[in-house]
């Protein structure tokens, strides 16, 4: 899309991508045709239900964007500065099947890639998402904020098997999947066909490598290519999970309890810090390090001029991408007026490990709906 056509239909979104790139943001335009694998791997089930996909001439598969954050990754990688500190902007079309409006429509971001300074970063978009409502008139939108870093914290210190601590965090966006698999865990071990209890234990406790080429060798020999477009390989490693997870030994009460606990607390961060430590301490476990992250980028959004009063923190919230991995919000207007998230973000520095990188890159970003912002624009 050239700026004039942007500009004939919204000058208020080249403004706001001016204000981007006033502060620092280098704007950057990125192919409307991506390919459709790394959006099949790594975003919700939401989104992928709703992509648009095609073969191209070579038969690889390739999609119409329909998120900026992977592309600007993918064009980061591309560039040769993986690991090196970028700051990018852009505005552009977007392409999802929808039920209301229109399949087509406009996304304003920024992307951070690389700062070592997380808190500073995460309370740098936090207030930078704040200006794209003000800009379109909306100086207090609601602000919803949660933390899938303290998720990951809590799951790790309590020393589950690898598959289950894999499994629970994979779970958090789809918390019916979580209640079931709470389910599944403390059963574990005592379900399934006893004869084959030994094989599953045995595979479990293989080489991962050598356990994955026999049943994918068992799978040929039977037959078995594919089943449900999943390739055999595939069907091998989800073959494993479910064996690693079916010899784990049963979760205890008291940790299901800890769990259910923590995916309760919910308030502003300060009172949630405090009822988090709480937690911490009545179960003997060391949040520590998540927490003290969580308690200095409060400080900073304070630092940044935010009411951190008027923030809905919840240990519960997540934004249903599965790429993101810490700090996640989304802002709404208080007067429901426009329905949906105006602005919405968070960290996901394990993304460029997915996406072929050898090591992780701190990396965190936000988009604007620019037609509801529009739309709330118009409702002033």
């Amino acid at each position: 899309m050239s700026k004039a056509m942007i500009s004939a239909e919204d000058r208020r979104a080249e403004s706001l991508l001016a204000a981007y790139e006033q502060a620092g943001y280098e704007r950057v335009r990125l192919a409307i045709l991506q390919p459709a694998e790394p959006f099949l791997a790594l975003s919700g089930e939401d989104i992928r239900r709703r992509m648009y996909r095609v073969n191209d001439a070579a038969g690889r598969e390739v999609c119409l964007r329909p998120d900026l954050t992977i592309p600007v990754a993918l064009d980061y990688l591309a560039s040769g500065a993986s690991g090196r500190r970028a700051s990018l902007s852009y505005l552009g079309p977007v392409f999802r099947q929808r039920v209301e409006g229109a399949d087509e429509f406009l996304q304003a971001g920024i992307e951070s890639f690389g700062r070592g300074d997380k808190a500073a970063a995460d309370a740098e978009m936090l207030s930078l998402a704040l200006a794209a409502t003000t800009h379109y008139g909306l100086a207090e939108p609601e602000i919803r904020m949660g933390d899938v870093g303290l998720f990951v914290a809590l799951i790790g210190a309590l020393g589950l098997p690898p598959a289950w601590t894999r499994r629970l965090v994979k779970d958090f966006n789809r918390k019916a999947l979580l209640v079931h698999d709470l389910d599944r865990l403390a059963l574990a071990g005592t379900n399934g066909r006893p004869e084959y209890q030994g094989v599953l234990a045995a595979l479990a406790n293989s080489d991962p490598k050598a356990a994955r080429a026999l049943v994918a060798d068992l799978l040929s020999i039977a037959g078995i290519s594919t089943v449900g477009g999943r390739s055999v390989d595939e069907i091998a490693d989800r073959f494993l999970e479910q064996a690693e997870l079916g010899a784990s030994a049963a979760l205890p009460a008291e940790m299901r309890t800890v769990i259910e606990r923590f995916l309760t607390v919910a308030g502003d961060p300060d009172s949630a810090a405090a009822a988090l430590w709480k937690l911490a301490q009545d179960a003997d476990i060391d949040l520590s390090p998540a927490l003290d992250l969580f308690e200095s980028r409060t400080g900073l959004f304070a630092a940044q001029g935010i009411d951190t009063r008027r923030i809905r923190f919840a240990t519960a919230f997540g934004r249903g991408l599965d790429y993101y991995a810490g700090f996640v919000f989304e802002l709404y207007d208080p007067r429901g007026r426009v329905e949906g998230q105006l602005v919405a973000g968070g960290r996901y520095d394990g993304l460029f490990p997915r996406l072929g990188c050898a090591e992780p890159v701190p990396a965190v970003g936000l988009a604007a709906w620019i037609e509801r912002l529009e739309r709330l624009g118009g409702a002033q």
